[in-house]
């Protein structure tokens, strides 16, 4: 009986633990949904891993771009700022005054040589014209009558001097004179163009009263249009006319435009140090407009037979030590090089102790910044498109 109480207790005290750590157990145990979130996180995790591991894998080509370096000639270029300005440019006014009776062109509209423009009303000027006609024709009828018979006079110097004293007696000079004058201002009645170019500035319509010496219109010459830059007097010496320039107009963000150094101005400005010098763009298609802001790049000094890489191939170690890769076996090479000269563009490659780069080989100029040494790549025109990493 005693035996039976003491396996009793023990037992009990077995149930009594065994509660209790169920209890605890239920009280700690994960929640379903918290185990489902750390297993596609877990996944998640491993993807990036996987992601990563192939990016930087020297075995996985990277996209990048490369171009071939070149033996050339390194131009260091002049920068200025300019304004766009007509070749040829003149303000038409009325030579006469009158009711307008046409204007046969509008803005911008390309006229010829000769081609008419304005026309002033003609009719007190027509009649003007046969009245002094008329009136020559009488002094003409005249001037005969007071020679008849002088054909028969043998001086010649007797039959000029009664010629002069006829011509002056009937007044037939004058007559000639005031009917030359009377179509001449007939002849300005009608405005045309004293060159081939556009219009611009229009300021009159058909029943316009104009007085003489009025504005009318103006006519501009664009093509090829010229750009006015102002120069440092210090760097202007480095200039000569016919050498290229490159034009970035504020109007047009996306497009540079090509012209020569068509002249330089001797005088340099003791105000503002500077000296105009003037560029030529071809401008058929009259884009650019008169008035239009720009800055210019001037080929200026020139270095001949300079191994040149694009800037962009040029990278930087933690150190400072200046490097780029080639391209060799479809590998990126690491090399040190020395960069010279430079301009907006190119950089010039110094001939040292380092491994040097030949003209022909393809140095990488994006998608390169993050290669190890010998990594695996492959040439494309757009890295960033091709799921690379670009460079900038």
């Amino acid at each position: 009986m005693a035996q039976s109480r003491s396996t009793l207790g023990v037992l009990s005290v077995l149930i009594i633990l065994a509660l209790l750590a169920g209890g605890v157990w239920w009280r700690l145990r994960p929640d379903p949904e918290e185990e489902s979130d750390s297993a596609e996180l877990s996944e998640e995790a491993g993807e990036v891993v996987e992601s990563v591991q192939q990016q930087f894998s020297t075995e996985l080509p990277q996209p990048v771009s490369g171009v071939a370096a070149v033996q050339d000639t390194l131009w260091i270029s002049v920068t200025a700022k300019g304004r766009a300005e007509a070749i040829r440019e003149t303000r038409i006014t009325a030579r006469t005054s009158g009711i307008v009776m046409s204007v046969p062109v509008r803005e911008n509209q390309t006229v010829s040589s000769g081609q008419l423009m304005v026309r002033i009303d003609t009719t007190e000027y027509a009649l003007e014209v046969a009245a002094r006609f008329a009136a020559l024709q009488k002094a003409r009828a005249d001037y005969q009558t007071r020679l008849i018979g002088d054909d028969t006079l043998e001086d010649e110097e007797v039959r000029a001097r009664r010629d002069r004293l006829a011509r002056a007696i009937t007044g037939l000079d004058e007559a000639e004179v005031a009917h030359r004058r009377a179509v001449l201002d007939l002849e300005k009645t009608s405005i045309r163009a004293p060159f081939g170019a556009r219009v611009a500035d229009l300021k009159v319509v058909p029943g316009q009263f104009v007085p003489e010496g009025e504005e009318l219109l103006t006519v501009v010459d664009i093509d090829p249009i010229k750009v006015a830059v102002q120069v440092l007097g210090t760097e202007v010496v480095y200039l000569d006319e016919g050498r290229a320039a490159t034009l970035d107009f504020t109007a047009f963000p996306d497009q540079s435009f090509h012209g020569r150094i068509e002249t330089i101005n001797p005088v340099i400005d003791p105000e503002t140090n500077t000296a105009r010098v003037t560029v030529h763009i071809d401008n058929s298609d009259g884009r650019i407009k008169p008035g239009m802001y720009a800055e210019a790049d001037l080929e200026a000094q020139q270095f001949p037979d300079r191994i040149l890489v694009p800037r962009t191939a040029i990278l930087e170690t933690a150190d400072r030590r200046t490097h780029l890769f080639v391209l060799e076996d479809g590998r990126a090479k690491w090399r040190y090089v020395t960069p010279g000269l430079e301009n907006d563009r190119l950089v010039e490659l110094i001939e040292g102790d380092e491994d040097w780069v030949v003209p022909g080989e393809i140095v990488l100029v994006d998608g390169h910044y993050y290669l190890p040494h010998d990594a695996a790549v492959e040439l494309v025109a757009d890295p960033e498109a091709a799921g690379g990493r670009p460079t900038r």
